[in-house]
């Protein structure tokens, strides 16, 4: 693909500066055209803006929605026969919606945070992508029916609810109960939920809730469909966050909270494994977002780097900061073939043998994804100076992204509980496929 303009070195992946890639085809460059032109129009040129005033349009979400830009949220493969009855046949880019795979999703998710910032995005995608795929994949028809036509359409909102004031990365020990009300129609739910993005603007909420007795653990979780909105019992306020203020981070109390029986996501006791699942397309999406973000950095720093003078030549003449730049880069480009890489094999595997096989593996990769990021951001605070700890002039989104790296390396899993995760997982599946080794007959 040929390039007219160049770019700013690091300012894109290899393969959107014409060079040669093995994952991509005609289809997404298509589709990465026909990104960057509605989400640049649409977002990234306004998102600066927003964030500053902490504070997305409503008519934001309507518009990615009349124009299907909410959609590509969601994992690959699409849930196509939903799609169709609902009168969608084809993706931004008119790709089928049968067409649609992981590559795809890591196109869209890049060019959302393009502008650098989490939370503009964050306040329009969160729902779709966290929110929603617990309906699509473990909700039986009556429920699907109930609430997905809405959701899917962005007619009505979603977010994810599992992280509480007392437990954040153990989901295992959730105190938000559910108990069976006496006339037996309903769960009666009480508890509260912290720190849950889209939160203020959501109908309702996937939510993790205590359906076994205390101290039950991980047996006794289950997911609801909690409404949210005018909903008896519910109370939400803002949660005033480092960064990513625009996505709508907030509290939410229950207070005997009405919630049909029949908005149980398929069946009692089976949530934590419903949300382990959840959390893989999470973690991906985070980390393809999170490497766009180290990428907006890095080269914005190299742009100041070449024209800012100091001590009688550029920034880029002193090789103390060509160093600086070279360790960000290596790292960055590192990261962005692993993710890259992630979504190719995606393409290739069923979901149930993809959470086998690479589910430790993405929790590393959004681990690693959130140090590069503070790498790529703290090189680039120091490179801008007294203008990058500024919060308005031209250092303005360097300081903006420097305080959204806790909000890269803490959400979606702890990196400290990511490390850990991904080495258990990895060594639990070496010790399966040992075993299995050892129990074949030998010929």
């Amino acid at each position: 693909m040929a390039v007219s303009t160049p770019s700013v070195p690091f300012a894109e992946p290899p393969w959107l500066n014409g060079l040669p890639s093995p994952y991509f085809d005609a289809s997404h460059h298509k589709l990465q055209r026909a990104c960057r032109e509605f989400i640049d129009k649409h977002l990234n040129r306004s998102a600066l803006q927003w964030e500053t005033a902490e504070e997305l349009p409503s008519h934001v979400f309507s518009d990615f929605a009349r124009g299907n830009f909410l959609l590509p949220a969601l994992p690959a493969p699409l849930p196509a026969e939903w799609l169709r009855k609902l009168g969608i046949t084809h993706m931004p880019g008119d790709i089928p919606v049968e067409e649609w795979n992981t590559l795809h999703g890591l196109i869209y998710a890049d060019e959302m945070s393009r502008a650098g910032l989490a939370g503009p995005s964050g306040g329009i995608t969160t729902g779709m992508a966290f929110g929603v795929p617990p309906l699509l994949r473990y909700a039986d028809k009556q429920l699907q029916d109930r609430f997905l036509p809405d959701l899917l359409l962005g007619k009505t909102r979603s977010c994810i609810a599992i992280t509480e004031p007392d437990a954040g990365s153990d989901v295992a020990n959730i105190t938000t109960t559910a108990q069976i009300s006496e006339c037996g129609r309903f769960y009666i739910v009480n508890g509260a939920k912290k720190w849950i993005t889209n939160g203020m603007m959501a109908d309702s909420a996937t939510m993790a809730v205590r359906t076994g007795p205390e101290g039950s653990g991980a047996k006794g979780i289950s997911l609801l469909v909690v409404p949210l909105k005018d909903n008896p019992g519910v109370s939400r306020r803002r949660l005033k966050v480092a960064g990513q203020i625009s996505a709508g981070t907030s509290f939410i109390e229950l207070d005997d909270v009405k919630v049909p029986r029949e908005n149980l996501i398929g069946k009692e006791g089976d949530g934590m494994k419903y949300v382990m699942n959840n959390f893989n397309h999470e973690r991906l999406f985070i980390s393809i977002g999170v490497t766009r973000q180290a990428r907006v950095a890095l080269s914005t720093a190299f742009a100041y780097c070449l024209k800012r003078e100091a001590f009688g030549k550029t920034l880029m003449d002193q090789p103390v900061v060509r160093h600086r730049l070279a360790k960000c880069a290596a790292a960055l480009e590192s990261q962005s073939a692993w993710v890259e890489s992630f979504a190719y094999q995606l393409t290739k595997m069923d979901k149930a043998n993809a959470d086998k096989e690479l589910g430790g593996l993405t929790a590393l990769c959004k681990a690693n994804a959130g140090m590069v990021l503070d790498e790529c951001a703290r090189c680039a605070v120091l490179l801008f100076g007294g203008n990058g700890y500024t919060r308005s002039g031209q250092g303005e989104i360097i300081e903006k992204i420097y305080r959204e790296v806790p909000g890269a390396r803490i959400p979606g899993g702890s990196e400290d509980v990511l490390l850990d995760l991904s080495i258990r997982q990895m060594v639990k599946l070496f010790q399966q496929k040992t075993a299995s080794l050892k129990e074949k007959p030998q010929l």
